[in-house]
């Protein structure tokens, strides 16, 4: 492991343990060139699929990209982070356990909208408006009748 402060190459853990999750290990290292000590923390690298799009194009699955379209879509809603963390977590399991190579962008954008719509129903019709590309009042409208028609009396879908 490279030192950050020197760029000597060579190393020793001082320390290892697991990260709160468990899925990662943070690990104490002492550099043998100017003896500071770093922190470097070790994940799994695990394989996405290539996101297909609608215009063909493939490009890799980006993680902060989802999360910031979901971000948006809360914008001045009363929604934590953690959840849209947890969609999009929720997400990149469902596409690592699939085994695929490539996923199609619209299968993405429907398991999003079908877990947003649970969450909040207005961050639901911002996404939908985005990712449909809706292109008139009515589609919108259409859009507004089918979510409230699915409502129970309680509000949920």
């Amino acid at each position: 492991m490279k030192c950050p402060f020197c760029s000597h190459l060579e190393s020793k853990v001082t320390d290892s343990r697991a990260a709160t999750a468990g899925d990662v290990i943070r690990r104490r290292r002492e550099c043998e060139g100017c003896t500071r000590r770093f922190t470097t923390y070790e994940r799994v690298e695990e394989v996405l699929p290539l996101v297909v799009k609608k215009d063909g194009r493939r490009e890799m699955f980006d993680r902060q990209k989802l999360l910031s379209g979901l971000r948006r879509a809360c914008e001045k809603r009363a929604v934590p982070l953690e959840k849209l963390e947890e969609i999009v977590d929720g997400i990149e399991r469902d596409l690592i356990d699939s085994g695929e190579k490539e996923v199609a962008s619209p299968r993405i954008g429907e398991r999003v909208m079908t877990r947003l719509r649970a969450l909040d129903d207005i961050a639901y019709v911002r996404f939908a408006s985005v990712y449909r590309s809706f292109r008139d009042l009515d589609e919108f409208r259409d859009e507004l009748d089918r979510l409230a028609s699915t409502r129970t009396p309680e509000g949920k879908p």
